[in-house]
Formats: structure tokens, sequence, C-alpha cells
């Protein structure tokens, strides 16, 4: 981790919603997500917000060799995105504390705020997170 991962680092990131990230292609094999209607899926906001927060701290990582997982997610979703909709993140990183990292995460559609919450991530040494995925798939 460099001196720069701090408090303080704001990130925003925009996207477009395709169809593919709505509810019913979140698991297509469900008859009951096939069911509900096409807007923006949680499970992909989720991933939408985690991306926004990788993105915002890279820079001050030695990436990849660092990187970071999320360890933990408590965000609303608040307003239904249909797909066409451009979708904004904006996240800031609030605490450090060693290797965790807390962020303040939103998100707004052009219309609604959509999200909003905290979300926690870990940083990683990828070279031994990797060995110790081998270790536990030896152990199974």
């Amino acid at each position: 981790m460099k001196d720069t991962l701090k408090p303080g680092i704001r990130y925003q990131h925009s996207v477009v919603i395709p169809s593919s990230k709505t509810v019913p292609a979140l698991y297509p094999e469900a008859p009951e997500f096939l069911a509900m209607p096409e807007v923006f899926a949680t499970g992909y906001l989720v991933g939408f917000l985690e991306w926004a927060c990788i993105m915002a701290i890279n820079p001050h990582l030695d990436w990849p060799a660092e990187q970071t997982v999320g360890t933990h997610i408590d965000v609303s979703h608040e307003a239904a995105t249909p797909p066409g909709f451009e979708v904004t993140a904006t996240v800031e990183l609030v605490e450090v504390a060693g290797r965790k990292l807390v962020f303040a995460v939103e998100a707004h559609d052009g219309v609604d705020l959509i999200s909003r919450g905290r979300h926690e991530r870990f940083v990683i040494d990828r070279q031994r997170f990797d060995a110790r995925l081998i270790e536990k798939k030896a152990r199974a």
C-alpha cells in the first residue's frame, strides 16, 4: 500500500445499464428470476459499487501484486432502474484500519438515488491469497 492510501479518496464511475445486468439475467436458470421485471439487479448493483471502490484505490496500491477483496456490504436498493439508463456510483474511502478499507457508497440513475450505504474491502497480497486457495482445495 502506498502512502497515498488515506481517507478522503473519492471516485465516480458511470455505466449504461444493459439488459444483461437485469434481474432476469442474474440467474437465468431460475424461473422465479425470469418472471421478474427487467430492472437493474441488486446483485449487479453490488458488483458495480465494488468496481467503483476498486477503481478508486488501485492507484494507491502496488497493483496487481496488491489487490482488494470485498468483505462486507451494507447498501440499500431504493429505486428501480430500467436498461438504457446511465448509473453513476460515487464512492469515498472513509476509513483505513491497517489493511481494512471502509467506503461510503451511493448510486444515482439520473432520476433517483438508487443506492447508498457502506462497503468494506481488505487489501491482499495476490500471491499469498492464491497459495491459500490452493491449500484449501487440497484439504477439500
